[in-house]
């Protein structure tokens, strides 16, 4: 073998132990991170995965689902808000209120099974105090304002059963606002009279305002409304998926920007990805069509489960944890490194999380590749926590002076 190709041999192999050694070192930096920092997640849907489902012992490992106490500390997740979520069937058959108080009910199961491992946490303080004490802090958002029923004393009232902020509606526009997944209809062309009511009295209150969901009218509307920032609990960039209204276009981030707000990427990978999410719509069809031939209940899971996850599974695009960090990259090119955060959408969005982040074990890997590009520990804090809680206290500060 001539001499050249060997030194080039031993420089090619010098080059990959370095690369080797170095993202070893980055890896260990980033599980060091994790457990340094406390990582906020703005919304997972444990709550309704037990309604739909059956109540379970998260305080072990569970077989199913995303989120349960031993995969939140291997990853470092200390403060997952869980949501209280109320689809817009509700908003027809009745019973909102009422379910959203079941749901607050399984949390509070949660808690009193296992109080040496959750808490429920009211406002940032006690975030900070149960993290202190080494548990899980579990903050509260109630996904839809259909509960409230109309009523705008219920603000206060679910205030007090520990709610922290309401994502104003979801799948169908409501009392309140327009939904972005309803676009035929536009009820309100934005935010109804009662819904900006109902604004003004959450931050009267200090309850958030969470855009996630609503209308591209009725999110400007919103801004025009708030006296505080407002959050997008588990939104992403419209930018990497054109013309769908449930994400974010670059002018909406800038706007929540200007009003001091942060977007908390929504981790499923059609919400990332407009290739994965050309996947996903004709595999939702032939489930549908699966439950339909064989007369099975839409709500009975279990009776259409193993289809769907197979249909998932040879059909559907993954993609990886770099798609996320673009995401977070997208926001902080546009309105800086204060305004983005974490929204997975652990447990609600089924089966299209990203190959390596299945669950919050996952949160090293996300800061892994933010160290990779170049972000600071102080940049990855306030991805990881500062930008939503600057929000959450300006909120209570909001309301003690009025």
């Amino acid at each position: 073998m001539k001499l050249s190709k060997i030194i080039l041999i031993l420089i090619s192999t010098l080059i990959l132990t370095n690369c080797t050694d170095n993202e070893e070192l980055l890896m260990k930096r980033a599980n060091e991170l994790a457990q340094k920092f406390i990582i906020t997640d703005g919304h997972i849907d444990t709550p309704w995965r037990m309604h739909k489902g059956g109540y379970e012992d998260i305080s072990v490992r569970t077989p199913g689902g995303d989120f349960d106490y031993v995969r939140a500390k291997q990853g470092g997740l200390d403060v997952p808000f869980m949501s209280i979520y109320v689809p817009a069937t509700y908003q027809v058959t009745g019973g909102a209120k009422e379910k959203a108080e079941e749901l607050i009910g399984i949390v509070e199961r949660i808690v009193s099974d296992h109080p040496d491992k959750f808490e429920i946490a009211h406002n940032v303080a006690d975030a900070e105090r149960i993290v202190g004490e080494g548990k899980i802090a579990l903050p509260m958002g109630m996904e839809n304002g259909a509960p409230l029923e109309g009523d705008l004393s219920n603000v206060e009232y679910f205030h007090g059963r520990g709610i922290s902020y309401i994502t104003l509606t979801h799948s169908k526009d409501n009392a309140i606002c327009d939904s972005s997944y309803n676009l035929g209809e536009r009820t309100h062309n934005g935010l109804s009279a009662y819904g900006r009511d109902v604004v003004k009295e959450m931050n009267r209150i200090g309850i958030m305002v969470d855009i996630s969901h609503v209308s591209d009218d009725a999110f400007y509307q919103v801004m025009d409304v708030t006296e505080v920032p407002a959050i997008a609990s588990h939104s992403s960039c419209r930018h990497f998926t054109p013309d769908w209204e449930r994400n974010m276009d670059d002018a909406m981030i800038k706007r929540l920007a200007e009003n001091g707000g942060v977007v908390q990427i929504n981790f499923a990978s059609y919400f990332i990805d407009q290739d994965s999410k050309d996947t996903k719509a004709p595999i939702d069809a032939d489930v549908a069509k699966y439950i339909s031939d064989n007369n099975l209940d839409p709500n009975d899971y279990e009776s259409y489960d193993e289809y769907r996850k197979e249909q998932y599974d040879k059909r559907f695009l993954y993609v990886g944890t770099e798609r996320v960090v673009d995401h977070i990259d997208h926001v902080v090119n546009l309105v800086g490194i204060d305004h983005v955060g974490f929204g997975s959408d652990f447990d609600g969005v089924g089966y299209t999380l990203p190959t390596d982040l299945k669950g919050p074990e996952g949160f090293p890997i996300v800061i892994y590749h933010l160290l990779k590009r170049g972000y600071s520990d102080e940049d990855i804090a306030k991805i990881c926590y500062k930008n939503v809680w600057r929000v959450w206290k300006a909120t209570e500060e909001f309301a003690k002076l009025n």
